[in-house]
């Protein structure tokens, strides 16, 4: 059975106790590791400032304590996390990129179990690949690893 990380227990224990609860559960079966559960000031204005987050301090649910937020990928990590459009691709890389795209489908793998369990769980969660919540991809932007409890 796989397990966390020391490091990976540290950011963990910085998430919503409801957060816990649910990867706690999805380690049991599923490896992987958290990336990220509070994120202070000075990490979420460098993540802002590269354009991997919208939302400046203290408006992130990374931003608060404990965080609402955890960012957590299936592990090992995929090689490649961003979209491909194929007519940009030389033909002679596409064969090693589509092996990369495969480490990608990982994430979505992931994705859909950690939202099952929080399903199972009655804990109500948005991942970063569907902010909105309407099960369609989201173009604009994606954070594959983002999952943060949501209110009704």
């Amino acid at each position: 059975m796989p397990n966390y990380s020391q490091s990976s227990q540290e950011k963990l224990a910085t998430c919503h106790p409801s957060l816990q609860k649910v990867f706690n559960l999805v380690i049991q079966a599923f490896d992987n590791i958290i990336l990220c559960g509070h994120r202070p000031k000075a990490e979420q204005d460098r993540v802002f400032t590269l354009g991997q987050s919208k939302v400046q301090w203290p408006n992130g649910a990374h931003n608060s304590t404990p965080s609402r937020a955890a960012d957590a990928a299936p592990y090992p990590l995929p090689q490649n996390w961003g979209a491909v459009s194929w007519e940009l691709i030389p033909e002679e890389h596409r064969e090693k990129l589509k092996k990369e795209i495969k480490e990608l489908h990982k994430f979505y793998y992931f994705s859909g179990y950690v939202m099952g369990v929080a399903f199972a769980l009655g804990i109500k969660l948005r991942w970063g690949g569907d902010f909105n919540r309407n099960q369609q991809f989201d173009d604009s932007f994606v954070d594959c690893p983002h999952f943060e409890l949501v209110e009704d």
